[in-house]
This record gives structure tokens, C-alpha cells and sequence, in this order.
């Protein structure tokens, strides 16, 4: 295995491990619990995150240099 096949192999399996970290985050705080006050604060936080996320992929995916880089 090279570098570059260990290394997105590595950083798939952080991402995963996170995203099932933050579901199960949210499956105990407000599925399992009452979420009581805090609900809207959080929903509101995900939309905005939600916002910004896609706001930079849209940024990233309507770039004319993305190939230019020495990278690629």
C-alpha cells in the first residue's frame, strides 16, 4: 500500500469514527433524552453550518483553477 492509498484510507476511517461519535451524541442528547430548551439553539446552529458547508462547496466546485494546481 503507498502513502496515498494509507493515508485516505486513514482519514476515511477519522471521518467515520467522528460522524458516528456525533450520532451517537445526538441519538443520547435528544432522541433518548428530553431536549427541552435546547432544541431550537441546536437546530439553528445546524442550518447555519449546513449554510456554510455548502456555501464552500460551491465555492470549491465553480473554481476554474482547481486543476492548475502542481498537485494534480
Amino acid at each position: 500500500m503507498d502513502t496515498r492509498s494509507s493515508t485516505g484510507l486513514v482519514g476515511t476511517l477519522v471521518i467515520a469514527l467522528l460522524v458516528g461519535v456525533g450520532v451517537g451524541g445526538f441519538l443520547a442528547g435528544y432522541v433518548i433524552d428530553s431536549p427541552g430548551e435546547w432544541l431550537a439553539p441546536t437546530v439553528g446552529s445546524l442550518a447555519v453550518a449546513a449554510v456554510v458547508v455548502g456555501a464552500l462547496i460551491a465555492l470549491g466546485s465553480g473554481s476554474t483553477r482547481r486543476l492548475e494546481n502542481p498537485y494534480w
